[in-house]
């Protein structure tokens, strides 16, 4: 009976964190519609705002290619819209949507061997904002009414001394999506 209720209240309490704000690096997410939040963001986020003191970007998935897509043969690795990777035979940062690979970085750089992701990604994913997704992916945020906020750094071209292909965040001086390909920084508004 005791190992019931404590069970039991395990998983009320792994309920709530389902459907959890999550903050890194700091106490609490900006805003209510904030599934996953980062520290470093400025108080007001104009370019005018003073120097964040992240350094630390995301980590997109460095895949041997991206996951292809088939309306009449399926792969098993079908890419959901919003999925981002960086794909290591391309060289480049791409995100899947409306059934097609947008790239958001150039291609043909190169890329240190001793940068290369060796990972087999065996493990399953986590989902974050919901009891399930439809999709796939190593972390899914799924939800109707809240989103991702990226780590916000600015001037990453010259704030991170040491970025990794695929690495991913908000560039508060620009006020774009900065992603960095193996050799440079791409800026996109």
């Amino acid at each position: 009976m005791k190992l019931n209720n404590i069970l039991v209240g395990f998983l009320i309490f792994g309920g709530y964190l389902v459907n959890a704000q999550i903050a890194i690096g700091k106490q609490s997410v900006n805003g209510a519609n904030t599934i996953l939040d980062f520290a470093g963001a400025t108080a007001t986020e104009a370019s005018t705002d003073p120097a964040t003191a992240n350094e630390n970007g995301i980590i997109l998935p460095a895949v041997a290619a991206s996951p292809t897509y088939g309306a009449t043969t399926p792969t098993t690795n079908n890419p959901n819209n919003g999925t981002f990777v960086f794909d290591r035979t391309l060289k480049m940062v791409r995100m899947f949507t409306n059934g097609a690979w947008v790239n958001l970085s150039d291609a043909g750089n190169d890329i240190p061997v001793d940068l290369n992701n060796a990972s087999t990604g065996q493990n399953g994913g986590v989902i974050l904002g919901a009891n399930t997704s439809a999709a796939s992916g190593v972390l899914v945020l799924e939800s109707a009414n809240k989103a991702m906020i990226l780590p916000h750094i600015r001037n990453p071209h010259t704030t991170v001394k040491s970025p990794y292909p695929g690495m991913m965040c908000y560039d508060t001086q620009s006020n774009s999506l900065a992603v960095y390909d193996g050799s440079k920084w791409n800026y996109w508004k």
